[in-house]
């Protein structure tokens, strides 16, 4: 028993745990990703906001003697409204939360679609090598020569505007970079001893590849998932911003900044703010908790 806790102490996920909680930066933000989930979840049952495109209006009087029922449009951050309102007479502050449990399910689909391929590909390259690798190389090359960005617009277009056409559109064409890092590495491991030895036993390659070369790569894909979370809500903001990602009338930071760039020219700024800085502290978190855990789980960092 001693020498399992031992050996699990002096193992690369206990370390890596042990250092990120000594980073204070690290646990900051990590507590601000998980306000944000909270945030996601209680939008999602409806707990902790009305609802995205509900419409405060009250009475005004139009002239005298006679009342009638308006929209409370662009007023102001108060008290009641901390965001202001927009021009429907909308919460700019409940739109915002709402747009967070759209922000979080882009960059969680989108990363299991990308990442299981960049994984599946780099690995089969680096093993097998020769044609294969000739053939998985000359493909992602050939995907990467592309323009990113120009590549979702053309995906989105084709798979239609909506929430389906932004998770495909940047889940096919965001794991070319999972898939050199997977490669370069499994060409490494699988000269190692433990997979000669696997491979004597008479292990096959499917085997020795889903069991004991790409376990040995997990930490590679947890620290691609956090940084590439960030790109697909930046992704996602921009193609909505285009108006050719989330639907009008979906929640959404990007479907926002699009609605608010009339309201900028007329000194209604808070629907433009609201937006930016709710994107702002999410992608940052996300950097920053990235960074860290690669530190972390990088033993040739620990070396130098």
């Amino acid at each position: 028993m001693k020498k399992l806790l031992r050996q699990y102490k002096n193992s690369l996920w206990y370390v890596a745990l042990r250092q990120l909680w000594k980073n204070r930066i690290a646990m900051a933000s990590l507590a601000v990703i998980l306000v944000y989930v909270l945030i996601a979840l209680g939008v999602q049952v409806h707990v902790i906001a009305r609802g995205y495109n509900f419409k405060y209006k009250a009475p005004r009087e139009i002239e005298p003697g006679e009342t009638l029922e308006m929209f409370r449009e662009y007023e102001p951050p108060s008290l009641e409204f901390w965001f202001g309102t927009e021009i429907f007479g909308r919460d700019v502050f409940q739109r915002t939360l709402y747009g967070v449990r759209t922000a979080l399910m882009i960059g969680m689909i989108t990363s299991f679609i990308a990442i299981p391929i960049g994984l599946i590909l780099g690995a089969v390259a680096g093993y097998f090598g020769g044609i294969v690798d000739e053939i998985v190389v000359w493909f992602y090359s050939a995907l990467a020569s592309i323009p990113t960005l120009l590549l979702i617009l053309t995906l989105c277009l084709i798979f239609g505007r909506g929430l389906k056409g932004v998770y495909l559109s940047i889940g096919l064409t965001t794991w070319v970079g999972l898939c050199r890092l997977v490669r370069g590495e499994v060409m490494k491991l699988k000269s190692m001893e433990y997979v000669q030895a696997a491979r004597a036993l008479g292990a096959g390659p499917g085997k020795i590849i889903f069991r004991h070369i790409i376990p040995n790569l997990f930490h590679l894909v947890i620290i691609n998932f956090t940084l590439r979370f960030c790109d697909a809500i930046k992704a996602e903001v921009i193609l909505s911003y285009l108006g050719i990602g989330v639907e009008l009338g979906q929640p959404s930071w990007g479907n926002m900044i699009q609605s608010a760039r009339m309201e900028l020219q007329r000194g209604v700024w808070w629907q433009f703010a609201a937006a930016t800085l709710a994107m702002f502290f999410i992608v940052l978190a996300f950097n920053l908790f990235g960074d860290a855990l690669r530190d972390a789980l990088d033993p040739r960092l620990k070396n130098e």
